[in-house]
């Protein structure tokens, strides 16, 4: 249990989660979008545009791999190197699943904008579980992360402007040419985004719990040993009865509401219980305190 626990392991397996949540982003692209000659956004996007310009001589593995090296020696220095060795693995491992994912001669969906729909929900799916272990594909998220320690920019605001600048900028490819090919690429960035803000929001949900019952020692106890979660016990009174009592207020993610619920069920099924949706709980078992 202790091992389960452990800083080693919990690194592992987010390295882990990250290798293969980068699968699916990287099929995406190979097989789907490049063979529709549509743009994304980011430093892949980027890649597609060198690809298509060099008359497909510049694999997107490649031109991907190297441009992150270049960025990643200028975040170096600025951002710090906690930052960049979750970003060098990211970075090689996406780079790694495009080169071995072949790109498809025919697109395997052959209507462009359900190519782009499709192509935002598996892409966004698998950045949304890459961020959730602390991990980064690379490419703009660099530049974001420079810019942000300069000037008062988010880095939503960044990432949006290198996206339309990077897909804009596809338009001058002979074998775009199209203003549909632009709107597509707008569809999937927006499509992408969206599936990343909804994946990341469900997982991240937590609930609060405020539980009124004269068996809260059992109840406290169920919760602290089969939840593995921590009560706190507060001290009240009955404003109508007069009679002291104890609540629990309990934070937890909202998959475990389920297990909460039955056991104060089981224990004590005339027990008063409030859940409401907290917008973000931080600290050890949840999310790290933003810096």
């Amino acid at each position: 249990m202790n091992f389960i626990k452990s800083k080693p392991f919990q690194t592992t397996k987010e390295l882990l989660f990250i290798a293969i949540a980068l699968i699916p982003y990287a099929y995406a692209v190979n097989r789907i979008m490049v063979p529709h000659i549509i743009v994304s956004g980011g430093l892949t996007g980027l890649c597609e545009i060198l690809y298509f310009a060099t008359n497909k001589f510049i694999p997107i593995w490649l031109s991907n791999l190297t441009i992150n090296t270049i960025l990643l020696a200028f975040a170096f220095k600025i951002v710090g190197w906690r930052f960049c060795l979750r970003t060098v693995f990211g970075a090689f491992t996406l780079s790694m699943w495009l080169k071995v994912i072949p790109i498809a001669d025919d697109p395997i969906m052959h209507d462009p904008f359900m190519a782009c729909i499709v192509s935002g929900v598996v892409c966004g799916f698998g950045l949304a579980v890459v961020f959730l272990n602390n991990g980064s594909s690379g490419g703009t998220d660099i530049v974001a992360m420079m810019v942000t320690k300069f000037r008062h920019v988010s880095m939503g605001t960044i990432l949006l402007y290198c996206d339309l600048i990077i897909i804009s900028s596809a338009y001058f490819l002979p074998d775009v040419r199209s203003i549909e090919k632009i709107l597509y690429g707008l569809c999937f960035t927006a499509v992408c985004s969206m599936t990343v803000d909804s994946v990341m929001g469900r997982l991240r949900q937590s609930v609060q719990f405020f539980i009124f019952s004269p068996k809260y020692e059992e109840i406290a106890n169920a919760i602290n040993v089969r939840v593995n979660r921590g009560v706190t016990v507060l001290h009240g009174e009955g404003w109508y009865s007069k009679q002291p009592m104890h609540v629990l207020t309990v934070i937890a993610k909202k998959s475990e509401s389920e297990r909460i619920f039955r056991l104060v069920n089981e224990i004590d099924p005339n027990a008063f219980v409030s859940q409401s949706a907290v917008i973000g709980v931080f600290g050890k078992g949840f999310d790290p305190i933003k810096k």
